[in-house]
């Protein structure tokens, strides 16, 4: 016996079946409406098992098991599209403020004996100026692209 078990009303049996039917989704939302309709055990559903659906859609038993576990607990919508994530993999190193001090040291006078700023100068200098514990000109390059300002 499935720990969650699914069991579709006509009305989600039949939006399901219009949303393969038609295509015009994700594919992952596409796959995912799939498994539910094979996995539906509803008096008219085809209650397949996890290993027919797996071979027949080409995905992991645990792609079906997370599937019909978020359909039983939080409901259609949910099931079919995927999971937010609750926050960012990697925390951002500049902030708004970071940012913003780091457009004024490149619009800055550049140091003495230099023509103009570095990436990696400007990193230097964030971390000189304690804005940031570390960063790396990559970042740096990406902030100041990112505000599409003129350094000079």
């Amino acid at each position: 016996m499935k720990k969650y078990r699914v069991t579709l009303t006509a009305e989600e049996r039949e939006s399901l079946g219009t949303l393969v039917a038609t295509g015009k989704a994700a594919a992952k939302k596409l796959i995912h409406a799939r498994i539910l309709l094979k996995a539906d055990q509803a008096d008219s559903g085809p209650a397949w098992t996890d290993q027919q659906i797996a071979e027949a859609l080409d995905v992991s038993v645990a792609t079906i098991e997370r599937v019909r576990q978020r359909f039983v607990e939080q409901g259609l919508e949910p099931a079919l599209v995927r999971k937010k994530p609750d926050k960012p993999s990697r925390e951002r190193k500049l902030d708004g403020a970071g940012e913003a001090r780091l457009i004024a040291l490149a619009c800055s006078k550049v140091p003495t004996g230099r023509v103009a700023w570095t990436l990696e100068m400007l990193a230097d200098k964030l971390v000189e100026l304690k804005v940031v514990d570390s960063i790396c000109p990559e970042t740096v390059r990406q902030a100041l692209q990112k505000t599409r300002s003129s350094r000079g």
